[in-house]
């Protein structure tokens, strides 16, 4: 390709969107670069679905050691858990990913710059005291995790701050109720600390389905997290002891070691100098886009999780993968957000693709519910009471299935595999004639025969 241009594309931010965008553009000949001034691979790698992924594994020992009992195995002593091996163990994995990122940018023929990329005007970015020029640029800085102006709210980390601490703690406020909070109040209880959940509303994980919402806080209360519900942290005080006091909207304080903060992220779109380049942001503070994430300068891209859409890696990359096609290809496919799957990592797991039971209710006459709630047969012989819920969302009068829910163990493995269905526009009656594979718990998205109930816009 041939431009005035140093580069046909400029890329700001190395994550999972703008590393797909970066790498698929130059495929298709274009001259690329990509500027990060943190990590390649962005939130997901560093800080994200990755560290957090290895953390919840971490955190599940425990219970397998303790289930191992009920068959045949003698635990003498449970074993010592060593945070700083845990902890460095991961940060070597993120490192290795860095480098994979690295050699997959540069294998691609995309020039990386490491620094802060800010705007000078609509087609020039610095980085550094380096100016460069591009016929195209792509905003894809991702967010960061917020932290609420309180007095005391310097004692207070984030996510990101977690997966690097000096020392574990021995008892944790997390602060939140969405799936950030719940993943991580399962982490440090199953790793063995006392665990308080602060949550302004109840029960948790606001948005998605009630049924799964009252489920796993069912689940959380019985794993020893203790939740308080309807409470905000007003302020937090440095105790002389070092641990941390926080008086909540109640006035009742709560003593810990450590306070995470997971109440949202923002946009990261400070130290870009949008208004140099003459781009908008929405009143809510991400940057606006349409359907091409064209923001309201044509040759100005964003995409991830700075636009405010849906914040998740795989839909990052859905939508670099249609920018590089929209810019340098051709029949761009556009990013479906209607049947998203995704999983929440906390214990037990939980997965989710199409409509919770109350929207479908609210857009379709008449809904059939299917709702089963059991005892996996792994947790028999040992005695572990959590349960498993399933959970299918049908309308009555096409019987197409319009949402798919899952609480279980490996509930995000086996919920991938029935977004495919659900995409491919499956009906009840393709579940029902699908043969289980018996004895699995996932068998029984095959077997429900029955509808629990039935709701809708024309049923009383």
């Amino acid at each position: 390709m041939t431009s005035s241009h140093d580069f046909d594309l400029l890329v700001i931010g190395a994550g999972s969107g703008g590393v797909r965008a970066s790498r698929m553009a130059a495929a298709k000949g274009a001259k690329v670069a990509v500027v990060e001034s943190r990590y390649l691979g962005g939130t997901c790698v560093n800080v994200g679905c990755v560290p957090k992924k290895l953390f919840v594994y971490a955190s599940q020992y425990p219970h397998y050691f303790k289930d191992s009992i009920g068959y045949g195995y003698t635990v003498d002593n449970m074993p010592r858990f060593d945070w700083e091996r845990l902890r460095d163990n991961k940060t070597s994995e993120i490192q290795r990913l860095n480098g994979i990122y690295e050699r997959m940018l540069e294998g691609a023929g995309v020039t990386i710059l490491e620094g802060e990329g800010r705007f000078v005007d609509a087609h020039t970015v610095a980085v550094g005291d380096q100016t460069y020029s591009a016929a195209n640029i792509l905003i894809a800085t991702g967010s960061w995790p917020v932290i609420p102006e309180i007095p005391g709210d310097e004692h207070i980390v984030t996510s990101n701050e977690v997966f690097y601490l000096p020392d574990f703690p021995e008892e944790v406020i997390v602060i939140g109720g969405g799936y950030i909070a719940v993943e991580f109040a399962g982490i440090f209880n199953g790793l063995g600390a006392k665990t308080h959940l602060v949550y302004r509303g109840e029960p948790v994980l606001r948005g998605f389905d009630d049924d799964v919402r009252t489920f796993i806080s069912d689940h959380l209360d019985q794993a020893g997290i203790q939740l308080h519900y309807h409470s905000t942290i007003e302020s937090v005080e440095k105790l002389s002891t070092g641990r941390y006091c926080a008086t909540l909207n109640d006035g009742r304080t709560l003593e810990a070691d450590l306070l995470v903060c997971a109440t949202g992220r923002k946009p990261l779109v400070d130290g870009l100098d949008l208004s140099k380049a003459g781009v908008v942001l929405a009143p809510e503070g991400h940057v606006s886009v349409n359907d091409h994430y064209q923001t309201n300068v044509p040759h100005i891209f964003a995409l991830g999780d700075v636009i405010g859409r849906v914040q998740l890696t795989p839909v990052a990359l859905a939508e670099g993968m249609y920018v590089a096609d929209y810019l340098f290809g051709d029949s761009p496919k556009a990013v479906d957000y209607q049947s998203i799957p995704t999983a929440v990592f906390c214990q037990p797991n939980f997965a989710t693709v199409g409509l919770s039971e109350a929207d479908a209710a609210s857009l379709y006459d008449r809904v059939e519910v299917y709702v089963a709630n059991f005892k996996a047969m792994r947790n028999t012989l040992s005695g572990n009471p959590e349960r498993t819920l399933m959970k299918l969302v049908v309308d009555a009068n096409t019987q197409a299935v319009l949402g798919i829910h899952m609480v279980g163990e490996d509930a995000g493995e086996i919920i991938q595999g029935l977004a495919v269905a659900l995409t491919a526009g499956a009906t009840k009656a393709d579940f029902d004639r699908t043969i289980g594979i018996h004895p699995t718990a996932a068998e029984e998205f095959v077997t429900m025969r029955t509808p629990s109930r039935i709701v809708g816009r024309a049923v009383d």
